[in-house]
């Protein structure tokens, strides 16, 4: 019995002084008062401070960028969009930022740090700048680094010392918003829309200007024109008048407006909706546009492969460094770059909220199995989930129908957004459709989609170095690839290094591809029992063949630009009988395949 006691005893002295001791190294590692981790408070972006702020943002084509900062200023914010990031770029936010990040992140928080430095250096305290600038970005959550971009700025900002710098973030989930809640950037309608506006002419004019300067017949034309015709947007988003009810109605009607603010608010969103999507200074200023750009001059005989761009988002937009200025290569090379709208990347957002919603219903509904004869309960359960999918589909049909307005209004020849449905049931063989992250099934969708519709010679995917969306969308395009072997697929993944290596493997695989170009071309060219020649004096004689806007009817399974054209000259040469007759008593001769 006393021994028993005497081991009690030393049990217990043990676990105290094992406690005594572990609580004296908590102490001194600083964890007996363990402080968690709390979002740091942002600090407020204020209306009052509008006028003196300096909103910042980057990270889009130059379209993109000089639209949206038009819009900015015409809703009265001071707003400057960001110089392209570069290597210098990357390099910076290196050495200011976490170890382990994407090279987006690198590139854009360098460039911001950059950017802040090159102020100071203009003579602008840093207390200053703290106060006047700050900087608009997206935000996102999920299995992808994205989500950690916010805390990533904070971290290299404070570390590059300009601790306190303001981010003011635009989440998919939760809109636009200061960290801090208050109203410095303040969702109005007129914002609203004319940021619709500003994406939307920005998606089209970036894929016009791929599918026009490769077939240019004046070097430089197409760039120079560009830049007017975008300026001239820009003019009209910056300094259109917004509408206002109260300075539009009859003076009877005034003082009714005046003094019932839900009948004046009311009018005022559908007179601003309508103002902005079918005001006539808006499809003016459209007009114009097309109108410049239809006067640049074009051969669409030039064989050229057409290669569709696909990867990460940022790294198949960006057009500097943090992609290796690809499309400026692919084009140098004597490629047609088939780039993708961001307006693909919200459509698939709200493919997905729909598909997420159908998915967890059975969890989320009201009411779980409700038997036969309660339809009480069965009609709660079925109104519930169809008022969302009625609120995402409205949005799905109002965002298609505005992008393809705006590039009809452009010209028409713009492609058209890739159905989502379509996308989800090719990549789902291969890539699970509720798989987050990055573009999800879109990669591998958009492969399969553009490779068995013929719409391009060659898919290139860009994505950061060890970007994990994309790492799986690559380890499952090797199963794509076996299913397919006509498909021509090569993964890029980009950095801050490695554009010489990047540029070889590309002309490699862009070799083949002008191989299958080349020969698609002889082929319909051969079918239509004419000659180049023939099609150049066509041409000569109908000067509207040379025009970017001239309609050249899709032909499905052929993918080149060249091929389709010449089918179609073909055709209007058949109808035009004076013309066959007059060039075959000429005695046309063949002349070899037109290339760069």
């Amino acid at each position: 019995m006393a021994t028993n006691l005497v081991n009690i005893s030393s049990e217990a002295e043990i676990k105290a002084r094992l406690e005594a001791e572990r609580a004296r190294l908590r102490k001194i590692a600083g964890l007996d008062q363990p402080d968690h981790f709390h979002r740091p408070v942002e600090r407020a972006f204020t209306a009052e401070q509008r006028p003196h702020t300096t909103i910042l943002f980057g990270g889009f084509t130059w379209k993109h960028e000089d639209l949206i900062r038009a819009v900015f200023q015409g809703c009265g914010y001071r707003c400057e969009k960001l110089p392209v990031p570069d290597v210098p770029a990357f390099q910076t936010g290196k050495e200011f930022g976490n170890n382990g990040q994407c090279n987006p992140t690198y590139f854009t928080v360098g460039n911001l740090v950059q950017y802040l430095q090159f102020l100071e250096k203009e003579g602008i305290p840093r207390q200053q700048i703290l106060d006047n600038y700050v900087f608009f970005t997206a935000g996102s959550c999920g299995p992808c680094r994205f989500g950690m971009y916010e805390a990533e700025y904070r971290f290299a900002l404070k570390n590059a010392g300009f601790d306190g710098f303001r981010v003011l973030l635009f989440k998919d989930s939760d809109g636009i918003k200061a960290a801090s809640g208050e109203p410095g950037l303040k969702f109005s309608i007129d914002f609203g829309f004319g940021m619709l506006n500003a994406m939307h002419m920005g998606d089209v004019m970036n894929d016009l200007i791929y599918q026009i300067r490769p077939f240019e017949a004046k070097k430089g034309e197409t760039d120079r024109i560009f830049r007017e015709t975008v300026d001239g947007l820009c003019e009209d988003l910056k300094n259109r008048k917004a509408f206002e009810i109260e300075q539009v109605a009859p003076d009877w009607a005034k003082p009714k407006f005046k003094n019932n603010k839900i009948l004046r608010n009311t009018f005022n969103v559908f007179g601003k909706w309508h103002e902005h999507m079918w005001g006539k200074d808006y499809l003016a200023a459209l007009k114009t546009a097309r109108a410049k750009m239809d006067s640049i001059e074009v051969d669409r005989t030039k064989v050229k492969p057409v290669v569709k761009i696909t990867g990460e988002f940022w790294a198949q937009l960006t057009e500097g460094d943090g992609n290796f200025h690809m499309f400026e290569f692919l084009e140098r090379e004597g490629a047609q770059v088939l780039v993708e709208p961001i307006a693909t990347w919200v459509a698939y957002l709200l493919y997905q909220a729909k598909a997420h919603a159908i998915a967890k219903w059975p969890v989320n509904q009201p009411h779980k199995d409700p038997k036969w004869y309660e339809a009480k309960k069965q009609f709660a359960n079925y109104i519930g989930l169809h008022k969302k999918l009625w609120g995402i589909g409205f949005g799905q049909k109002a965002w298609n129908f505005f992008y393809h307005r705006t590039a009809e209004q452009l010209g028409g020849i713009t492609h058209h957004l890739v159905p989502q449905n379509e996308l989800a049931e090719l990549a789902h063989p291969f890539y699970n459709q509720y798989a987050r992250g990055g573009e999800g099934h879109l990669e591998v969708g958009k492969n399969v989609y553009y490779t068995i519709h013929k719409m391009c010679h060659m898919v290139l995917a860009l994505k950061p170095f060890g970007c994990m969306p994309s790492s799986q969308s690559d380890g499952v395009q090797s199963a794509v690839i076996n299913k397919f072997k006509d498909m021509i697929f090569l993964p890029i993944e980009t950095s801050g290094e490695g554009e010489v290596n990047a540029h070889s493997r590309v002309q490699m695989a862009l070799g083949e591809a002008k191989v299958k170009a080349k020969a698609e071309f002889e082929q319909c060219l051969k079918s239509t029992g004419k000659t180049l020649q023939e099609i150049h004096a066509y041409m000569d004689e109908h000067p509207e063949l040379k025009k970017p806007f001239y309609h050249v009817p899709y032909r499905p399974g052929v993918a080149g630009t060249a091929a389709q054209f010449v089918l179609h000259v073909s055709e209007r040469i058949d109808k035009d009988t004076r013309f066959w007759k007059r060039s075959r008593v000429a005695g046309v001769t063949p002349q070899p395949v037109s290339g760069d």
